[in-house]
């Protein structure tokens, strides 16, 4: 009888592989269908010989260096109007099992393998980070949540607030729901009411003060929609999206009184070079959309950056300006585990309290039951699977890394029952920079946020987890989780010894909260700068002193917007899409 129990489990077993199997094979077929103009880079026709001519070559109106959350929905605009090439260094995320299901949130991150749709990195502060590496960017490896900027962000910004509220709809419509919320998540609700960060604001995408459900890039079925489905919308005749074309440089003509973009050069997966160029009308482009830390990168190794970074690296200067990588900035994050007496359901972030003090308190739940989820913390990467060449070298030794590593396997299973209460800064002032590492494309710059180096930064985080040590403490949360009600320093404590960064650790002196948020800080990836508006691109985004060359991301950013950007970044991505075709057509414009 146990043998048969025991071949009908094999065979449920089987039959689940199989439907998950089938299911993304199906993905595959249905991407290849509903998106004919993807392609792999190695399909691109063009010599290889940088002194062809360029009449020989496949002209486009404009060039887009990063298929992520901006350039997808940018590309699907301007295509309604113009030839695109869109060129994004890697993969699908239609059949990655990993991108497609919250359950695989975390397998995600912790993935380093170089196909990953996500890319780790260690800022030189020792904090764990990772940027997108697939089409759709940072919508395909995030929390999923959705939300607006608020009216200030967009004034300060200098954006047409009635083009904005034309254009947020535009991606709401096609990739954004309301979540179901979770019980974990409803608790965190009526926790935040509570203890007074209200009024209760309802689902809403709007950016308002108090407590408010969000909106969500999952579906109900728990499904990832990312800024790669935008592309439905593009005219499939006028544009094409090349995946594992990874761009070198942007090539200039430098005869003229300014640097003019020309076009670019990339690699291939199997590692051939092409050149893509511009047609020859004075209004083509190539815009880059590469990130926070793609983008300042993808200026400097085209010559575009501080004279002396230039010379060190050995790169042909196109143009001084020792801004770029400058202003580099992360909203901090930290975070309280919370234990439960029994497993919770998985949940990211779907509630959030707003408060006036400058501080995001958000939740999750349920990322650490698994046996792969328990060294990743919550998602978050760990030392034995990270990029260490930018931990400063006096925390690169091995005894800590291993130290680290035994310090996490070490925990019982069972300490990973509960969830997160998480405390983010709005608006840090504490800034850092950008600087490259070597001139290879592929590996990491070396980033610098200098997270709490602002007194005021401080204190905001010291207010941020005394505002979550009330929640947590509430009745409404301490009924739902059926634990004791704990002590604050005993839940930082148990924080602390979860080791989630690099940073040396001060476990006896968990009273003082200032040392806590030094020693805990974490990143949930809303870091922005380095080609700040009037510093490198002027208001409307074209890269000062250089002709056809635009960039449209948040490395444009001084501050991010709303609680989480995403939104704000996929609606940008639109926007400035419409403002490009408006400038050039008018109001023949098909948008």
């Amino acid at each position: 009888m146990a043998a048969f129990g025991g071949a009908i489990k094999l065979f449920l077993c089987l039959v689940l592989w199989l439907n998950n199997l089938s299911s993304l094979q199906g993905a595959e077929d249905f991407y290849e269908f509903r998106y004919p103009f993807i392609k792999r880079a190695s399909s691109f026709s063009s010599s290889s010989s940088f002194s062809s001519s360029i009449t020989d070559e496949v002209s486009y109106d404009y060039i887009i260096v990063g298929g992520g959350t901006a350039g997808c929905p940018l590309a699907a605009t301007i295509s309604q109007n113009f030839s695109v090439l869109l060129l994004e260094r890697g993969g699908v995320p239609f059949s990655n099992a990993n991108v497609s299901f919250l359950t695989n949130f975390h397998i995600a991150l912790a993935d380093t393998s170089p196909t990953s749709a996500s890319q780790p990195f260690i800022s030189t502060d020792g904090v764990l980070n990772a940027r997108a590496r697939v089409l759709g960017g940072g919508t395909c490896i995030n929390a999923g949540f959705y939300t607006r900027a608020n009216s200030d962000f967009i004034r300060r910004v200098g954006w047409d607030a009635r083009l904005v509220n034309e254009s947020y709809p535009w991606v709401e419509k096609q990739i954004v729901h309301q979540p179901k919320l979770a019980q974990w998540q409803d608790a965190f609700k009526d926790s935040l009411l509570d203890v007074g960060v209200s009024p209760y604001n309802g689902f809403t995408y709007d950016h308002i003060y108090g407590t408010k459900v969000g909106g969500t890039i999952f579906d109900r079925f728990g499904r990832r929609h990312t800024a790669a489905e935008l592309l439905a919308s593009a005219n499939p005749k006028m544009l094409t999206v090349l995946v594992y074309a990874t761009v070198q440089k942007v090539l200039f003509d430098k005869t003229g009184k300014r640097p003019r973009a020309m076009g670019v050069i990339f690699k291939d997966e199997n590692g051939n070079q092409h050149q893509a160029f511009l047609t020859n009308n004075r209004r083509s482009e190539v815009i880059v959309s590469c990130g926070a830390i793609g983008t300042p990168q993808m200026l400097i190794l085209s010559g575009i950056g501080p004279k002396a970074e230039l010379e060190k690296l050995n790169i042909s200067m196109v143009l001084h300006n020792e801004f770029v990588g400058k202003g580099m900035a992360d909203n901090p994050m930290n975070s309280v585990f919370i234990p439960t007496d029994r497993p919770v359901e998985q949940s990211l972030i779907q509630t959030v309290g707003i408060t006036k003090m400058g501080v995001y308190i958000e939740a999750s739940s349920g990322f650490g039951q698994s046996q792969d989820s328990i060294h990743c913390h919550h998602g978050i990467l760990s030392a034995e699977i990270g990029q260490l060449s930018t931990i400063p070298p006096k925390q690169r030794t091995p005894e800590a890394i291993q130290a680290f590593i035994k310090t996490k396997r070490d925990l019982p299973h069972e300490a990973f029952k509960g969830g997160f209460i998480l405390e983010k800064i709005a608006r840090p002032i504490s800034t850092g920079l950008l600087n490259l590492v070597n001139t290879n494309i592929d590996d990491n710059p070396s980033v610098t946020f200098n997270y709490f180096s602002h007194p005021r930064d401080l204190q905001r985080c010291v207010d941020g987890i005394r505002m979550a040590a009330k929640v947590i403490q509430s009745d409404r949360f301490t009924n739902f989780t059926q634990c004791d009600k704990p002590t604050v320093e005993k839940l930082l404590n148990m924080s602390v010894k979860a080791n989630i960064n690099l940073i040396p650790k001060h476990t006896n002196d968990t009273k003082s909260l200032e040392q806590f948020c030094k020693d805990t800080v974490i990143t949930i990836w809303h870091y922005h700068g380095g080609c700040h508006v009037g510093k490198v691109v002027n208001s409307n985004h074209k890269v000062l002193g250089t002709n056809r060359l635009r960039i449209v991301d948040g490395s444009t950013f001084r501050e991010s917007p709303g609680t989480n950007p995403q939104g704000t970044v996929l609606m940008m991505g639109r926007y400035m899409g419409v403002k490009i075709l408006r400038r050039r057509l008018g109001k023949t414009a098909r948008v």
